[in-house]
């Protein structure tokens, strides 16, 4: 491989629109794949429903990595996420195989993917931000940010104190907006990306049948287990969306038709910011969600030409 990029296929995009199923199609296609999870909460052992993740007796056989790999207690890290997903391409690519990349974590695709560098940590600025998040609140921390980094507050939800904290540790000790440390748009692979695009009204009810599936299969079971064993205290865990819409729930703070309708609408917004973040990357093929032929097309054609090239 000395000289040359390995090939990489990226299954990429918002909540609900299909990823997962293409992502097995192009595996299946190809003959000798493997996938690669993009999920930064599907890492998370027993976080099955409510990250959806494809159970296994329905992978149809193809081997998936970066799924299940930390307890409920442990922090999610997307340094750490990094060292080891690209590990596993290294080995699918060193097998024979073809890694297919399928996931909707903006971030963790592109520190996969792309040419990113982490800086460093500091215990006491972190410690310091975390205080003035508690006394201040979120939003001053944000209003902090976008004096410094205007690009990078544009790009962080305002309620998520972890990814503040984080871009204004980076300021400070950097002297470097965040922002700045974000990689471009330049693939340590050799990558085709492709994501399935729907309408707006369509996706919005994908969504909601996504939901009440969901809580067809138990999200309120599963959240509780995982509750016994620490959900709630852990760093990152708990951040998944859906998580606290339950937790409410399970403390009597809602009934369960607004809990539905709560993760719903916190599922949608996600959406939202998903599409802002994919559809800054000029590299992205988007295909209609709804039309089977291009997708068909899409996957056959693709997989044909990297066999070529090989």
């Amino acid at each position: 491989m000395e000289g040359r990029r390995s090939r990489v296929i990226a299954v990429v995009g918002v909540t609900g629109s299909g990823k997962s199923d293409y992502a097995l199609d192009i595996a299946q296609a190809a003959g000798a794949a493997e996938i690669v999870s993009a999920d930064a909460f599907q890492l998370y052992r027993g976080m099955d429903i409510g990250t959806a993740k494809v159970p296994l007796e329905e992978r149809r056989g193809i081997v998936h990595h970066e799924i299940d790999v930390l307890s409920i207690d442990e922090p999610a890290s997307v340094a750490a996420y990094q060292t080891h997903a690209r590990r596993d391409i290294a080995a699918i690519v060193n097998s024979g195989s073809l890694p297919i990349v399928c996931g909707g974590s903006g971030l963790y695709v592109r520190a996969l993917l792309d040419r990113l560098e982490f800086p460093g940590t500091s215990p006491e600025i972190r410690s310091a931000l975390e205080t003035e998040a508690e006394r201040l609140g979120s939003a001053h921390l944000h209003r902090r940010l976008r004096a410094v980094d205007p690009a990078s507050a544009e790009r962080i939800n305002p309620a998520n104190v972890r990814r503040l904290v984080r871009a204004l540790e980076v300021y400070e000790l950097t002297g470097r907006p965040f922002s700045a440390t974000l990689p471009t748009y330049d693939s340590v692979y050799d990558t085709v990306f492709v994501a399935l695009g729907w309408e707006d009204d369509v996706l919005r009810r994908r969504i909601d049948e996504r939901t009440q599936v969901m809580f067809s299969a138990g999200l309120v079971d599963e959240v509780e287990r995982l509750r016994e064993r620490g959900l709630e205290a852990s760093p990152t865990a708990r951040r998944a969306t859906g998580y606290p819409e339950v937790l409410a729930y399970l403390d009597g703070a809602a009934t369960l038709d607004d809990t539905r309708a709560a993760v719903a609408q916190q599922t949608w917004r996600l959406v939202k910011r998903q599409y802002k973040w994919f559809k800054r990357d000029p590299r992205l093929h988007v295909i209609a969600g709804d039309d089977a032929r291009a997708r068909r097309r899409w996957c056959e054609r693709t997989v044909a030409n990297l066999a070529a090239s090989t």
